[in-house]
């Protein structure tokens, strides 16, 4: 999968605008991404591509934090598709966030922007430092 480095040019439909995509899934991206996914999200994204036990997860992009960081404020629409990926996170793991039976655990490293479920215990996390 080639996905571009410029959220301008890869997005999502809503009516005649294309709005900049910021979050993809593990399932979505591959190890070539390193620019747009960071070096760990982008290793997640070719790990799970190559078949390895991988928790599901998702990598906030690169272009965001750099969003962020130029104008102080997230990009508009971040959150509420963090809070869609985290309940297809719910969907996919069967857990809820925040719930006291069968709790979802997430790891994020904020500074590389990706999240994934958190393991049961008895199996090792790929990129979990």
């Amino acid at each position: 999968m080639n996905l571009k480095s410029t959220p301008q040019l890869i997005g999502v439909s809503t009516g005649n605008l294309i709005a900049p995509k910021y979050i993809y899934k593990f399932i979505e991206g591959d190890g070539k991404n390193k620019m747009l996914l960071g070096g760990k999200g982008a290793n997640l994204c070719e790990m799970t591509q190559i078949g390895l036990r991988v928790p599901p997860g998702f990598v906030i992009s690169t272009e965001a934090c750099l969003d962020y960081i130029a104008n102080n404020r997230l990009p508009e629409g971040v959150m509420d598709d963090v809070r869609a990926h985290m309940a297809w996170l719910e969907q996919e793991t069967g857990k809820k966030f925040g719930g006291a039976d069968n709790p979802l655990l997430v790891f994020g490293a904020f500074r590389f922007f990706h999240v994934h479920a958190g393991h049961d215990g008895h199996h090792s996390q790929p990129g979990a430092e």
